[in-house]
Protein backbone atom coordinates (compact mmCIF):
# COMPACT_ATOMS: atom_id res chain seq x y z
CA UNK A 1 0.00 0.00 0.00
CA UNK A 2 1.24 3.44 -0.93
CA UNK A 3 2.06 5.43 2.19
CA UNK A 4 1.36 9.17 2.30
CA UNK A 5 3.96 11.05 4.31
CA UNK A 6 2.70 14.36 5.75
CA UNK A 7 6.23 15.77 5.83
CA UNK A 8 6.71 14.91 2.17
CA UNK A 9 3.39 16.57 1.33
CA UNK A 10 4.31 19.78 3.13
CA UNK A 11 7.89 20.00 1.83
CA UNK A 12 6.68 19.56 -1.76
CA UNK A 13 3.72 21.89 -1.35
CA UNK A 14 3.19 24.31 -4.25
CA UNK A 15 1.81 27.78 -3.76
CA UNK A 16 -0.57 27.15 -6.66
CA UNK A 17 -2.44 24.64 -4.49
CA UNK A 18 -3.36 27.37 -1.99
CA UNK A 19 -5.97 28.86 -4.31
CA UNK A 20 -7.80 25.54 -3.98
CA UNK A 21 -7.00 24.67 -0.37
CA UNK A 22 -7.79 28.08 1.14
CA UNK A 23 -11.41 28.34 -0.09
CA UNK A 24 -11.95 24.67 0.66
CA UNK A 25 -10.64 25.09 4.21
CA UNK A 26 -12.93 28.06 4.68
CA UNK A 27 -15.94 26.07 3.41
CA UNK A 28 -15.17 23.17 5.76
CA UNK A 29 -14.80 25.64 8.65
CA UNK A 30 -18.29 27.03 8.00
CA UNK A 31 -19.73 23.51 7.92
CA UNK A 32 -17.75 22.29 10.94
CA UNK A 33 -18.60 25.22 13.20
CA UNK A 34 -22.25 24.33 13.96
CA UNK A 35 -21.48 20.58 13.89
CA UNK A 36 -18.83 20.91 16.62
CA UNK A 37 -21.22 22.89 18.80
CA UNK A 38 -24.19 20.60 18.16
CA UNK A 39 -22.31 17.39 18.91
CA UNK A 40 -20.96 18.86 22.16
CA UNK A 41 -24.51 19.82 23.15
CA UNK A 42 -25.79 16.31 22.37
CA UNK A 43 -22.93 14.74 24.33
CA UNK A 44 -23.82 16.63 27.50
CA UNK A 45 -20.37 18.23 27.40
CA UNK A 46 -19.32 21.91 27.52
CA UNK A 47 -19.89 23.61 24.15
CA UNK A 48 -16.25 24.62 24.04
CA UNK A 49 -15.22 20.94 24.09
CA UNK A 50 -16.61 20.44 20.58
CA UNK A 51 -14.60 23.37 19.25
CA UNK A 52 -11.44 22.07 20.93
CA UNK A 53 -11.96 18.70 19.24
CA UNK A 54 -12.49 20.46 15.91
CA UNK A 55 -9.25 22.42 16.28
CA UNK A 56 -7.25 19.32 17.21
CA UNK A 57 -8.87 17.32 14.41
CA UNK A 58 -8.01 19.99 11.88
CA UNK A 59 -4.54 21.13 12.91
CA UNK A 60 -2.94 18.12 14.64
CA UNK A 61 -4.61 15.17 12.93
CA UNK A 62 -4.63 17.09 9.64
CA UNK A 63 -0.84 17.29 9.86
CA UNK A 64 -0.31 13.64 10.85
CA UNK A 65 -3.16 12.01 8.89
CA UNK A 66 -2.81 9.12 6.48
CA UNK A 67 -5.05 10.98 4.02
CA UNK A 68 -4.76 14.21 2.05
CA UNK A 69 -8.50 14.98 2.09
CA UNK A 70 -9.91 13.36 5.26
CA UNK A 71 -11.14 15.82 7.91
CA UNK A 72 -11.39 14.87 11.59
CA UNK A 73 -13.44 16.29 14.43
CA UNK A 74 -16.07 15.35 17.01
CA UNK A 75 -18.40 12.65 15.66
CA UNK A 76 -22.15 12.34 16.10
CA UNK A 77 -21.77 8.55 16.33
CA UNK A 78 -20.00 8.93 19.66
CA UNK A 79 -22.48 11.39 21.23
CA UNK A 80 -24.58 8.73 22.98
CA UNK A 81 -21.47 6.90 24.22
CA UNK A 82 -19.98 10.15 25.55
CA UNK A 83 -23.19 11.24 27.30
CA UNK A 84 -23.59 7.83 28.93
CA UNK A 85 -19.90 7.72 29.95
CA UNK A 86 -20.02 11.17 31.60
CA UNK A 87 -23.08 10.10 33.59
CA UNK A 88 -21.44 6.84 34.69
CA UNK A 89 -18.06 8.25 35.62
CA UNK A 90 -19.40 11.28 37.44
CA UNK A 91 -17.75 14.31 35.82
CA UNK A 92 -16.52 15.63 32.50
CA UNK A 93 -12.99 16.04 33.90
CA UNK A 94 -12.91 12.33 34.77
CA UNK A 95 -14.26 11.45 31.32
CA UNK A 96 -11.35 13.31 29.71
CA UNK A 97 -8.99 10.69 31.17
CA UNK A 98 -10.87 8.04 29.18
CA UNK A 99 -10.38 10.12 26.03
CA UNK A 100 -6.61 10.25 26.67
CA UNK A 101 -6.48 6.48 27.27
CA UNK A 102 -8.54 5.86 24.12
CA UNK A 103 -5.91 7.82 22.20
CA UNK A 104 -3.18 5.61 23.64
CA UNK A 105 -5.09 2.49 22.52
CA UNK A 106 -5.54 3.89 19.00
CA UNK A 107 -1.84 4.77 18.82
CA UNK A 108 -0.96 1.17 19.70
CA UNK A 109 -3.47 -0.17 17.16
CA UNK A 110 -1.73 1.87 14.49
CA UNK A 111 1.69 0.56 15.51
CA UNK A 112 0.55 -3.08 15.28
CA UNK A 113 -0.93 -2.47 11.80
CA UNK A 114 -4.58 -2.98 12.82
CA UNK A 115 -5.68 -0.62 10.02
CA UNK A 116 -5.64 -3.50 7.55
CA UNK A 117 -9.06 -4.60 8.83
CA UNK A 118 -10.67 -1.70 6.93
CA UNK A 119 -10.24 -3.72 3.73
CA UNK A 120 -12.75 -6.32 4.92
CA UNK A 121 -15.75 -4.04 4.34
CA UNK A 122 -17.46 -4.75 0.99
CA UNK A 123 -17.18 -2.09 -1.69
CA UNK A 124 -20.96 -1.92 -2.04
CA UNK A 125 -21.28 -1.11 1.68
CA UNK A 126 -18.83 1.81 1.43
CA UNK A 127 -20.80 3.18 -1.53
CA UNK A 128 -24.02 2.72 0.43
CA UNK A 129 -22.55 4.54 3.42
CA UNK A 130 -21.67 7.59 1.32
CA UNK A 131 -25.09 7.74 -0.31
CA UNK A 132 -26.91 7.20 3.00
CA UNK A 133 -24.93 9.96 4.68
CA UNK A 134 -25.83 12.26 1.81
CA UNK A 135 -29.53 11.48 2.23
CA UNK A 136 -29.36 11.83 6.02
CA UNK A 137 -27.62 15.21 5.67
CA UNK A 138 -30.47 16.45 3.48
CA UNK A 139 -33.21 15.08 5.74
CA UNK A 140 -31.60 16.41 8.92
CA UNK A 141 -30.95 19.87 7.44
CA UNK A 142 -34.48 20.45 6.12
CA UNK A 143 -35.79 21.44 9.60
CA UNK A 144 -32.89 23.87 10.08
CA UNK A 145 -33.58 25.32 6.63
CA UNK A 146 -37.20 25.87 7.75
CA UNK A 147 -36.16 27.49 11.01
CA UNK A 148 -36.82 24.62 13.43
CA UNK A 149 -33.75 23.91 15.57
CA UNK A 150 -35.03 21.61 18.33
CA UNK A 151 -32.62 18.91 17.18
CA UNK A 152 -28.91 19.57 17.43
CA UNK A 153 -26.67 20.00 14.38
CA UNK A 154 -24.77 16.87 13.43
CA UNK A 155 -27.12 14.17 14.72
CA UNK A 156 -27.39 11.14 12.43
CA UNK A 157 -29.65 8.78 14.37
CA UNK A 158 -33.21 8.25 13.09
CA UNK A 159 -34.63 8.47 16.62
CA UNK A 160 -33.67 11.92 17.86
CA UNK A 161 -32.35 12.35 21.38
CA UNK A 162 -32.99 16.06 21.72
CA UNK A 163 -36.77 16.23 21.26
CA UNK A 164 -38.13 12.68 21.04
CA UNK A 165 -39.00 13.03 17.35
CA UNK A 166 -37.56 11.00 14.49
CA UNK A 167 -36.06 12.22 11.23
CA UNK A 168 -39.37 12.17 9.32
CA UNK A 169 -41.63 13.50 12.07
CA UNK A 170 -39.15 16.34 12.65
CA UNK A 171 -39.55 17.42 9.01
CA UNK A 172 -43.35 17.37 9.42
CA UNK A 173 -43.12 19.53 12.58
CA UNK A 174 -40.74 21.90 10.78
CA UNK A 175 -43.19 22.37 7.91
CA UNK A 176 -45.95 23.12 10.44
CA UNK A 177 -43.85 25.73 12.25
CA UNK A 178 -41.79 27.08 9.34
CA UNK A 179 -40.23 30.50 9.90
CA UNK A 180 -40.67 32.80 6.85
CA UNK A 181 -37.32 34.48 7.51
CA UNK A 182 -35.41 31.18 7.63
CA UNK A 183 -37.22 29.81 4.56
CA UNK A 184 -36.34 32.84 2.46
CA UNK A 185 -32.68 32.73 3.52
CA UNK A 186 -32.36 28.98 2.84
CA UNK A 187 -34.12 29.17 -0.55
CA UNK A 188 -32.03 32.11 -1.75
CA UNK A 189 -28.90 30.33 -0.52
CA UNK A 190 -29.82 27.09 -2.34
CA UNK A 191 -30.64 28.89 -5.59
CA UNK A 192 -27.34 30.75 -5.40
CA UNK A 193 -25.28 27.60 -4.67
CA UNK A 194 -26.90 25.66 -7.52
CA UNK A 195 -26.61 28.59 -9.91
CA UNK A 196 -23.02 29.24 -8.85
CA UNK A 197 -21.99 25.67 -9.74
CA UNK A 198 -23.49 26.09 -13.21
CA UNK A 199 -21.92 29.51 -13.75
CA UNK A 200 -18.51 28.32 -12.58
CA UNK A 201 -18.78 25.21 -14.76
CA UNK A 202 -19.15 27.36 -17.88
CA UNK A 203 -16.76 30.11 -16.83
CA UNK A 204 -13.13 30.18 -17.91
CA UNK A 205 -12.11 32.50 -15.09
CA UNK A 206 -10.02 30.71 -12.45
CA UNK A 207 -11.01 33.28 -9.82
CA UNK A 208 -14.65 32.19 -9.94
CA UNK A 209 -13.76 28.50 -9.73
CA UNK A 210 -11.73 28.99 -6.58
CA UNK A 211 -13.94 31.49 -4.79
CA UNK A 212 -15.80 29.86 -1.87
CA UNK A 213 -19.52 30.04 -2.65
CA UNK A 214 -20.41 29.10 0.97
CA UNK A 215 -18.72 32.30 2.14
CA UNK A 216 -20.96 34.37 -0.15
CA UNK A 217 -23.99 32.46 1.14
CA UNK A 218 -23.04 33.06 4.77
CA UNK A 219 -22.39 36.77 4.22
CA UNK A 220 -25.69 37.04 2.37
CA UNK A 221 -27.52 35.21 5.16
CA UNK A 222 -26.10 37.55 7.80
CA UNK A 223 -26.96 40.64 5.72
CA UNK A 224 -30.51 39.46 5.03
CA UNK A 225 -31.16 38.63 8.68
CA UNK A 226 -29.89 42.07 9.73
CA UNK A 227 -32.23 43.55 7.12
CA UNK A 228 -35.08 41.66 8.81
CA UNK A 229 -34.15 43.31 12.10
CA UNK A 230 -34.76 46.76 10.61
CA UNK A 231 -37.42 46.23 7.95
CA UNK A 232 -39.31 43.02 8.90
CA UNK A 233 -38.89 42.44 12.67
CA UNK A 234 -41.29 39.49 12.63
CA UNK A 235 -38.91 37.57 10.38
CA UNK A 236 -35.76 38.36 12.35
CA UNK A 237 -34.13 35.14 13.54
CA UNK A 238 -32.09 36.40 16.48
CA UNK A 239 -35.00 36.83 18.90
CA UNK A 240 -36.74 33.47 18.56
CA UNK A 241 -37.22 31.16 21.57
CA UNK A 242 -34.65 28.70 20.18
CA UNK A 243 -32.16 31.06 18.60
CA UNK A 244 -31.65 30.14 14.99
CA UNK A 245 -28.03 31.23 15.00
CA UNK A 246 -24.51 29.90 15.45
CA UNK A 247 -23.74 30.18 19.16
CA UNK A 248 -20.00 30.17 19.89
CA UNK A 249 -19.03 30.51 23.56
CA UNK A 250 -17.21 33.84 23.89
CA UNK A 251 -14.47 34.86 26.33
CA UNK A 252 -15.83 37.59 28.58
CA UNK A 253 -13.75 40.67 29.49
CA UNK A 254 -11.41 39.91 32.39
CA UNK A 255 -11.85 36.16 31.94
CA UNK A 256 -8.63 34.12 31.83
CA UNK A 257 -7.92 32.25 28.61
CA UNK A 258 -7.33 29.01 30.50
CA UNK A 259 -10.60 29.34 32.43
CA UNK A 260 -12.55 28.13 29.40
CA UNK A 261 -10.56 24.89 29.13
CA UNK A 262 -11.27 21.71 31.08
CA UNK A 263 -8.44 19.45 32.19
CA UNK A 264 -8.50 15.71 33.03
CA UNK A 265 -8.79 14.49 36.61
CA UNK A 266 -6.24 11.66 36.68
CA UNK A 267 -7.33 10.54 40.14
CA UNK A 268 -10.04 8.58 38.30
CA UNK A 269 -7.37 6.10 37.13
CA UNK A 270 -8.12 4.16 40.31
CA UNK A 271 -11.65 3.54 39.00
CA UNK A 272 -11.78 0.43 36.72
CA UNK A 273 -14.74 1.93 34.79
CA UNK A 274 -12.49 4.42 33.05
CA UNK A 275 -10.62 1.65 31.22
CA UNK A 276 -13.80 0.06 29.85
CA UNK A 277 -15.01 3.47 28.65
CA UNK A 278 -11.63 4.16 27.04
CA UNK A 279 -11.68 0.81 25.20
CA UNK A 280 -15.23 1.44 23.93
CA UNK A 281 -14.35 4.90 22.64
CA UNK A 282 -11.15 3.62 21.01
CA UNK A 283 -12.88 0.76 19.20
CA UNK A 284 -15.91 2.75 17.98
CA UNK A 285 -13.79 5.77 17.01
CA UNK A 286 -11.30 3.54 15.16
CA UNK A 287 -14.07 1.73 13.29
CA UNK A 288 -15.68 5.01 12.20
CA UNK A 289 -12.29 6.39 11.20
CA UNK A 290 -11.36 3.37 9.08
CA UNK A 291 -14.76 3.39 7.36
CA UNK A 292 -14.52 7.10 6.66
CA UNK A 293 -10.96 6.72 5.42
CA UNK A 294 -12.15 4.18 2.85
CA UNK A 295 -14.88 6.64 1.87
CA UNK A 296 -12.47 9.58 1.62
CA UNK A 297 -10.20 7.61 -0.74
CA UNK A 298 -13.23 6.96 -2.92
CA UNK A 299 -14.13 10.67 -2.93
CA UNK A 300 -10.58 11.89 -3.56
CA UNK A 301 -10.40 13.07 -7.22
CA UNK A 302 -6.65 12.29 -7.28
CA UNK A 303 -7.42 8.68 -6.22
CA UNK A 304 -4.64 8.62 -3.61
CA UNK A 305 -4.42 5.59 -1.34
CA UNK A 306 -4.29 6.47 2.35
CA UNK A 307 -2.47 4.54 5.05
CA UNK A 308 -5.00 3.31 7.65
CA UNK A 309 -2.22 2.53 10.12
CA UNK A 310 -0.84 6.05 9.87
CA UNK A 311 -4.40 7.35 10.30
CA UNK A 312 -4.87 5.35 13.51
CA UNK A 313 -1.60 6.73 14.87
CA UNK A 314 -2.72 10.27 13.97
CA UNK A 315 -6.12 9.72 15.60
CA UNK A 316 -4.39 8.36 18.70
CA UNK A 317 -2.19 11.44 19.04
CA UNK A 318 -5.20 13.66 18.37
CA UNK A 319 -7.36 12.04 21.03
CA UNK A 320 -4.58 12.13 23.60
CA UNK A 321 -4.15 15.87 23.03
CA UNK A 322 -7.91 16.55 22.82
CA UNK A 323 -8.46 14.81 26.15
CA UNK A 324 -5.59 16.68 27.80
CA UNK A 325 -7.04 20.12 26.91
CA UNK A 326 -10.75 19.39 27.39
CA UNK A 327 -11.91 18.23 23.96
CA UNK A 328 -14.37 15.52 22.89
CA UNK A 329 -13.17 12.29 21.24
CA UNK A 330 -12.17 12.78 17.60
CA UNK A 331 -12.69 10.63 14.51
CA UNK A 332 -12.47 11.06 10.76
CA UNK A 333 -15.90 12.30 9.62
CA UNK A 334 -17.54 12.01 6.20
CA UNK A 335 -19.62 15.20 6.27
CA UNK A 336 -16.62 17.48 6.69
CA UNK A 337 -14.50 15.32 4.38
CA UNK A 338 -17.18 15.57 1.68
CA UNK A 339 -17.34 19.35 2.08
CA UNK A 340 -13.55 19.39 1.78
CA UNK A 341 -13.47 17.35 -1.43
CA UNK A 342 -16.36 19.19 -3.08
CA UNK A 343 -14.76 22.47 -2.01
CA UNK A 344 -11.83 21.61 -4.29
CA UNK A 345 -9.13 20.67 -1.76
CA UNK A 346 -5.85 19.45 -3.18
CA UNK A 347 -3.87 18.62 -0.02
CA UNK A 348 -4.05 18.36 3.77
CA UNK A 349 -3.41 22.11 4.02
CA UNK A 350 -7.16 22.71 3.63
CA UNK A 351 -7.82 20.52 6.68
CA UNK A 352 -5.18 22.33 8.71
CA UNK A 353 -6.61 25.68 7.63
CA UNK A 354 -10.10 24.72 8.73
CA UNK A 355 -8.76 23.90 12.20
CA UNK A 356 -6.87 27.18 12.26
CA UNK A 357 -10.03 29.09 11.35
CA UNK A 358 -11.84 27.40 14.26
CA UNK A 359 -9.03 28.55 16.57
CA UNK A 360 -9.25 32.13 15.30
CA UNK A 361 -13.05 32.10 15.51
CA UNK A 362 -13.07 31.11 19.17
CA UNK A 363 -10.54 33.67 20.35
CA UNK A 364 -11.15 36.56 17.96
CA UNK A 365 -14.34 36.26 15.95
CA UNK A 366 -16.99 34.68 18.17
CA UNK A 367 -19.28 37.71 18.36
CA UNK A 368 -19.27 38.13 14.58
CA UNK A 369 -19.83 34.46 13.79
CA UNK A 370 -22.79 34.34 16.17
CA UNK A 371 -24.64 36.48 13.60
CA UNK A 372 -24.74 33.55 11.11
CA UNK A 373 -28.23 32.01 10.66
CA UNK A 374 -28.29 28.20 10.62
CA UNK A 375 -30.60 28.27 7.58
CA UNK A 376 -27.81 29.44 5.25
CA UNK A 377 -25.44 26.77 6.61
CA UNK A 378 -28.24 24.21 6.12
CA UNK A 379 -28.33 25.15 2.43
CA UNK A 380 -24.58 24.52 2.16
CA UNK A 381 -24.93 21.08 3.77
CA UNK A 382 -27.92 20.15 1.59
CA UNK A 383 -25.85 20.74 -1.55
CA UNK A 384 -23.06 18.56 -0.10
CA UNK A 385 -25.64 15.86 0.68
CA UNK A 386 -26.99 15.91 -2.87
CA UNK A 387 -23.52 15.48 -4.35
CA UNK A 388 -23.05 12.39 -2.18
CA UNK A 389 -26.43 10.88 -3.10
CA UNK A 390 -26.97 11.70 -6.75
CA UNK A 391 -29.55 9.43 -8.49
CA UNK A 392 -26.89 8.40 -11.01
CA UNK A 393 -25.08 6.52 -8.22
CA UNK A 394 -28.13 4.29 -7.64
CA UNK A 395 -28.30 3.54 -11.38
CA UNK A 396 -24.61 2.66 -11.57
CA UNK A 397 -24.73 0.26 -8.61
CA UNK A 398 -27.93 -1.33 -9.95
CA UNK A 399 -26.18 -2.05 -13.26
CA UNK A 400 -23.43 -3.85 -11.31
CA UNK A 401 -25.91 -6.61 -10.41
CA UNK A 402 -27.96 -7.76 -7.43
CA UNK A 403 -24.93 -8.95 -5.49
CA UNK A 404 -23.81 -5.31 -5.34
CA UNK A 405 -27.15 -3.54 -5.28
CA UNK A 406 -28.80 -5.45 -2.42
CA UNK A 407 -26.00 -4.84 0.17
CA UNK A 408 -25.81 -1.25 -1.09
CA UNK A 409 -29.52 -0.55 -0.61
CA UNK A 410 -29.63 -2.40 2.74
CA UNK A 411 -26.79 -0.16 3.96
CA UNK A 412 -28.58 2.96 2.74
CA UNK A 413 -31.91 2.06 4.35
CA UNK A 414 -30.22 0.80 7.52
CA UNK A 415 -28.29 4.03 8.09
CA UNK A 416 -31.29 6.24 7.33
CA UNK A 417 -33.65 4.42 9.71
CA UNK A 418 -31.18 3.48 12.48
CA UNK A 419 -27.70 4.97 12.68
CA UNK A 420 -24.33 4.78 10.95
CA UNK A 421 -22.81 1.74 12.68
CA UNK A 422 -25.98 -0.38 12.65
CA UNK A 423 -26.51 0.38 8.96
CA UNK A 424 -22.91 -0.57 8.16
CA UNK A 425 -23.29 -3.82 10.13
CA UNK A 426 -26.50 -4.76 8.30
CA UNK A 427 -25.00 -4.01 4.90
CA UNK A 428 -21.83 -5.95 5.71
CA UNK A 429 -23.76 -9.04 6.83
CA UNK A 430 -25.87 -9.01 3.65
CA UNK A 431 -22.74 -8.44 1.56
CA UNK A 432 -20.99 -11.43 3.15
CA UNK A 433 -24.07 -13.60 2.56
CA UNK A 434 -24.02 -12.65 -1.13
CA UNK A 435 -20.32 -13.53 -1.33
CA UNK A 436 -21.05 -16.94 0.18
CA UNK A 437 -24.02 -17.48 -2.14
CA UNK A 438 -21.97 -16.51 -5.20
CA UNK A 439 -19.15 -18.80 -4.11
CA UNK A 440 -21.57 -21.72 -3.77
CA UNK A 441 -23.15 -21.05 -7.15
CA UNK A 442 -19.83 -21.08 -9.00
CA UNK A 443 -17.94 -23.82 -7.17
CA UNK A 444 -18.69 -26.56 -9.74
CA UNK A 445 -20.38 -27.07 -13.11
CA UNK A 446 -22.37 -29.92 -14.57
CA UNK A 447 -22.18 -31.06 -18.22
CA UNK A 448 -24.59 -33.69 -19.53
CA UNK A 449 -24.17 -35.29 -22.97
CA UNK A 450 -26.87 -37.91 -23.27
CA UNK A 451 -26.09 -40.48 -20.58
CA UNK A 452 -22.60 -39.07 -19.93
CA UNK A 453 -22.47 -36.65 -17.00
CA UNK A 454 -19.38 -34.72 -15.92
CA UNK A 455 -19.34 -32.82 -12.64
CA UNK A 456 -16.22 -30.65 -12.62
CA UNK A 457 -15.09 -28.78 -9.51
CA UNK A 458 -13.86 -25.26 -10.40
CA UNK A 459 -12.51 -24.13 -7.03
CA UNK A 460 -12.22 -25.17 -3.40
CA UNK A 461 -15.37 -26.88 -2.11
CA UNK A 462 -16.66 -26.05 1.36
CA UNK A 463 -19.66 -27.42 3.24
CA UNK A 464 -21.79 -24.55 1.92
CA UNK A 465 -21.78 -26.28 -1.50
CA UNK A 466 -23.11 -29.52 -0.04
CA UNK A 467 -26.87 -28.87 -0.53
CA UNK A 468 -26.45 -27.87 -4.17
CA UNK A 469 -24.12 -30.80 -4.95
CA UNK A 470 -26.47 -33.23 -3.18
CA UNK A 471 -29.35 -31.92 -5.29
CA UNK A 472 -27.38 -32.56 -8.49
CA UNK A 473 -26.58 -36.14 -7.41
CA UNK A 474 -30.25 -36.64 -6.68
CA UNK A 475 -31.12 -35.93 -10.35
CA UNK A 476 -28.93 -38.78 -11.67
CA UNK A 477 -30.80 -41.72 -13.18
CA UNK A 478 -30.16 -45.39 -13.79
CA UNK A 479 -27.87 -45.87 -16.78
CA UNK A 480 -26.03 -42.58 -16.34
CA UNK A 481 -22.23 -42.66 -16.57
CA UNK A 482 -20.95 -40.08 -14.07
CA UNK A 483 -17.44 -38.68 -13.68
CA UNK A 484 -16.66 -36.31 -10.81
CA UNK A 485 -13.43 -34.44 -11.51
CA UNK A 486 -11.74 -32.64 -8.58
CA UNK A 487 -8.50 -31.65 -10.34
CA UNK A 488 -9.22 -27.91 -9.86
CA UNK A 489 -10.16 -28.19 -6.18
CA UNK A 490 -7.05 -28.15 -3.97
CA UNK A 491 -9.32 -28.22 -0.93
CA UNK A 492 -12.40 -30.43 -0.47
CA UNK A 493 -14.26 -30.20 2.80
CA UNK A 494 -14.76 -33.37 4.92
CA UNK A 495 -18.54 -33.18 4.52
CA UNK A 496 -18.28 -33.00 0.71
CA UNK A 497 -15.66 -35.77 0.56
CA UNK A 498 -17.66 -38.16 2.77
CA UNK A 499 -20.85 -37.50 0.80
CA UNK A 500 -19.11 -38.33 -2.49
CA UNK A 501 -17.62 -41.52 -1.05
CA UNK A 502 -20.98 -42.61 0.39
CA UNK A 503 -22.74 -41.98 -2.93
CA UNK A 504 -20.73 -44.76 -4.58
CA UNK A 505 -22.88 -47.33 -2.74
CA UNK A 506 -26.07 -45.58 -3.85
CA UNK A 507 -24.80 -45.53 -7.46
CA UNK A 508 -24.23 -49.30 -7.44
CA UNK A 509 -27.74 -50.01 -6.21
CA UNK A 510 -29.34 -47.65 -8.78
CA UNK A 511 -27.24 -48.83 -11.72
CA UNK A 512 -25.32 -45.62 -12.17
CA UNK A 513 -21.75 -45.67 -13.45
CA UNK A 514 -19.77 -43.60 -10.94
CA UNK A 515 -16.11 -42.55 -11.01
CA UNK A 516 -14.17 -40.12 -8.79
CA UNK A 517 -11.12 -38.51 -10.40
CA UNK A 518 -8.62 -36.42 -8.43
CA UNK A 519 -11.05 -36.14 -5.52
CA UNK A 520 -8.64 -35.89 -2.60
CA UNK A 521 -9.39 -34.69 0.91
CA UNK A 522 -7.55 -31.38 1.51
CA UNK A 523 -4.90 -31.74 -1.19
CA UNK A 524 -3.25 -28.45 -0.17
CA UNK A 525 -2.44 -29.80 3.27
CA UNK A 526 -1.05 -33.00 1.79
CA UNK A 527 1.14 -31.02 -0.61
CA UNK A 528 2.55 -28.88 2.18
CA UNK A 529 3.25 -31.98 4.28
CA UNK A 530 5.01 -33.80 1.45
CA UNK A 531 7.18 -30.77 0.71
CA UNK A 532 8.53 -30.98 4.26
CA UNK A 533 9.61 -34.64 3.90
CA UNK A 534 13.42 -34.95 3.22
CA UNK A 535 14.13 -36.05 -0.31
Amino acid sequence: MQRISPLRTLTQYKSAYLRHDLPSGLSVFLVALPLCLGIALASGAPLFSGLVAGMVGGIVIGFLSGSEVSVSGPAAGLAVIVADAIAKIGSYEAFLVAVVLAGVIQFVLGLIKAGRFSSFFPDSVIKGMLVAIGIVIILKQIPHALGRDNDYEGEFEFQQLADGENTLSEIYRAIETASPGAVVISLISLVFLIGWDKIVGKSKRAFLKNFPAPLIVVCGGVALNEFYRVAVPGWYLGDTAHQHMVQIPTIKPGQSLFSIFDFPDFSILANPQVYGIAATIALVASLETLLNLEASDRLDPAKRISSPDQELIAQGVGNMLSGLIGGLPVTSVVVRTSANVYGGAKTRISTILHGSFLLIAVFLGGALLNLIPLSCLAAVLITVGYKLAKPAIFQKVYRDGWSQFVPFIVTVVGIIFTDLLIGIALGSVVGILFVLYTNVQTSFRVDRDGRKVTIEFEKDLYFLSKPQLKEVLGTLQSGDEVIIDGANAPFIDHDIYNMLQDYSEIAKVQGIGYELRNVVLNRRKRQRTSSLVPQ
